[in-house]
């Protein structure tokens, strides 16, 4: 498990991050959004011991992380900037970490290396960024670490790409009970990866939610009706409407209450069809963030 707790982190007078408490469990998927610039980089090298927190702490199993040599031999980060030692290739780079990580596996590395079609005899300086970064993945599931903390990892990634890592990620947390950080400024690469989000905002964490408690009490449905039904129509059933989209005869609204007991007032409207259907974690967090003054233009770019 991870523990953040009340972490602050300040270059001279700048504070980056303020106050940031949230946990990672065991074989759980957390999910840090927020736009470039917002901390996120700050706060994942701060859990790792990169840097050294001005107040709070983190606890890795329980135990402090920072100067904790043995904690972080089981600990992994893939930076969103990658940085290989001069002239050095994967089978260098896998020693290298083999010296470090006590249950490096060379087998892992083999597979992995030939699943993404890496060449562990080449130069990496000769790689692209989106070959390097497949690479430190690679050497990263292979020091098989409890803790994993992943920065901007899909970016420069075709979606082939994206999908296996996405794979990886969810298969190697299941099987190792591991926990797990995915850092992104795009909402959209995490949905359907996490069970749990963060939203940083204003140097501090604004949500921290698993995903069944984001969806709870909300809905979403498409219905067809014979005659025209407007919002107020809807509203008058003691509907809460929070999005109303009409398309002819056809409407498709997302309401904030219990599924069965919406479907059931909306039924007394004589519908030709009722049908519920799944929110995007994008509506959800417009939901939940409703009334702040968080710009999610870039986190819901496409």
């Amino acid at each position: 498990m991870i523990e953040v707790q009340g972490v602050t982190k300040r270059f001279g007078d700048f504070t980056a991050i303020s106050d940031i408490s949230f946990q990672v469990g065991n074989g759980s998927l957390y999910g840090l959004i927020g736009y470039n610039g917002a901390g996120k980089t700050t706060l994942l090298k701060t859990i790792t011991g990169v840097y050294k927190a001005e107040a709070g702490r983190v606890l890795l199993d329980g135990e402090d992380a920072f100067d904790n040599e043995r904690m972080k031999q089981h600990m992994f980060y893939v930076p969103d900037d990658i940085y290989f030692q001069a002239y050095s290739n994967m089978e260098k780079m896998a020693k290298f970490y083999n010296g470090y990580y006590p249950d490096f596996s060379f087998d892992t590395f083999h597979k992995l290396a030939e699943v993404f079609g890496l060449d562990t005899k080449a130069r990496l300086n000769g790689f692209s960024k989106g070959m390097q970064r497949q690479a430190e993945i690679v050497l990263g599931f292979a020091t098989q670490p409890s803790f994993m903390l992943f920065d901007e990892t899909f970016d420069g990634l075709d979606p082939a790409k994206r999908a296996l890592i996405k794979n990886m990620i969810h298969e190697y947390m299941e099987e190792k009970n591991a926990s797990i950080i995915v850092s992104s400024h795009d909402l959209h690469e995490l949905e359907g990866l996490c069970d749990h989000f963060g939203l940083i905002n204003g140097k501090k964490l604004v949500l921290d939610a698993s995903i069944s408690d984001l969806s709870q009490n909300r809905a979403k449905f498409r219905l067809v009706f014979a005659e025209d039904v407007s919002e107020a129509q809807i509203r008058q059933l003691g509907i809460d409407v929070k999005s109303f989209k009409k398309d002819g005869k056809m409407l498709v609204i997302t309401v904030k209450g219990d599924e069965a007991e919406v479907a059931a007032k909306l039924q007394t409207l004589s519908p030709a069809m009722v049908e519920s259907l799944p929110l995007s974690l994008e509506e959800v967090f417009l939901d939940e963030m409703e009334g702040t003054d968080y710009d999610f233009t870039q986190i819901f770019a496409k």
